[in-house]
């Protein structure tokens, strides 16, 4: 069997092609951008695909059976449910949607539809050093974890001042950023949120388009006792990074924009564990491969769909605190 594949969103969407066609069982056979001249630019890139400006013209086509949507943000929510109802499954760039009625009533439609498939490029599982930090983590060897910090340094403040990010009416920094870091210390602890709390500005924003909050930092309460950050820094003075700290009764992890290292002692004078492995080391479309074999093997996938429904809920729960000045509890999809 080939699987036919369509691409909504031709930004990070291009960088799927390859993806896809990693394994010689999918094939990319129509491509979508609501810009007809960036439509036929990516087209002539990648010849012998159906263009198309409509949406809806993948997401209602039968012989499609897997779709990408990697639109603006406000489109999320009606493409995924436009999907689900024709029966397609979905590989959805974060976020996945934007509001918790959009998160409900895409999880009540995934419950109603259990056989499609749906994954999210939460691309950070595939760092070579955080997937060594997360063996040792499950081999005991940074001993109970206590502490989890991680920082969304996005250092490309142009994007959200200027273009579709300042232009849709709502654009969230957790939703369209901090949202790699939830999931990966969701994924790195294997924990469970239960509660946040959030403070935001806009401070660096004043005086430019962009209306919303630029920075965000939360705290997350764990259901085991853990305690976490994250924050999500879109106007900070640095390059695009990934800061992230481990702290377990045993050692620690350091990532920071100088490097990173595992310290094993705390007398200063001791030597410290430098990491040399890849970051990020992933590219856009590595995750794909694995959910093509998810769909046709049921094997399973590198993200699987309730953990795009924990990293969103979560999320979520970052808004609502940031808008009720108070902590809120995680409103988890039902199983």
């Amino acid at each position: 069997m080939t699987l036919k594949a369509g691409i909504i969103g031709l930004g990070v969407g291009e960088r799927h092609i390859p993806g896809y066609e990693a394994d010689d069982r999918c094939q990319v056979v129509a491509l979508c951008d609501k810009d007809a001249a960036k439509l036929e630019e990516v087209g002539a890139r990648h010849p012998g695909r159906r263009l198309t400006t409509i949406a809806a013209e993948i997401l209602g086509d039968p012989q499609i059976d897997i779709v990408s949507i990697a639109s603006y943000d406000n489109d999320h929510h009606d493409q995924v449910l436009a999907a689900i109802a024709a029966g397609k499954h979905i590989f959805v760039e974060k976020p996945l949607c934007l509001t918790d009625a959009e998160f409900e009533s895409i999880a009540s439609a995934l419950t109603r539809n259990p056989d499609i498939r749906l994954s999210s490029n939460l691309i950070l599982r595939r760092t070579p050093r955080f997937v060594e930090l997360r063996r040792r983590i499950q081999a005991g060897a940074m001993g109970r974890l206590y502490y989890l910090e991680g920082d969304y340094d996005y250092g490309r403040v142009q994007k959200i001042r200027t273009g579709w990010r300042a232009a849709i009416p709502f654009y969230s920094v957790v939703h369209g950023g901090g949202i790699h870091l939830i999931d990966l210390l969701l994924w790195l602890s294997g924990g469970r949120i239960e509660e946040v709390f959030a403070y935001g500005n806009a401070i660096a924003a004043e005086g430019t388009g962009f209306r919303n909050k630029d920075l965000v930092a939360a705290l997350l309460k764990f259901e085991d006792g853990m305690t976490a950050k994250i924050a999500a820094n879109f106007p900070c003075i640095a390059p695009h990074y990934h800061r992230l700290s481990v702290f377990g009764t045993q050692a620690t992890f350091e990532q920071a924009h100088a490097g990173a290292a595992y310290f094993h002692s705390r007398d200063p004078e001791a030597a410290v564990e430098r990491v040399t492995d890849a970051y990020p080391g992933a590219a856009k479309g590595d995750m794909l491969p694995s959910f093509v074999a998810h769909v046709l093997e049921g094997s399973a996938p590198e993200v699987s769909k309730k953990d795009v429904l924990d990293a969103m809920a979560v999320s979520l729960a970052i808004e609502r605190a940031l808008g009720s000045g108070r902590p809120e509890k995680v409103l988890y999809a039902v199983s």
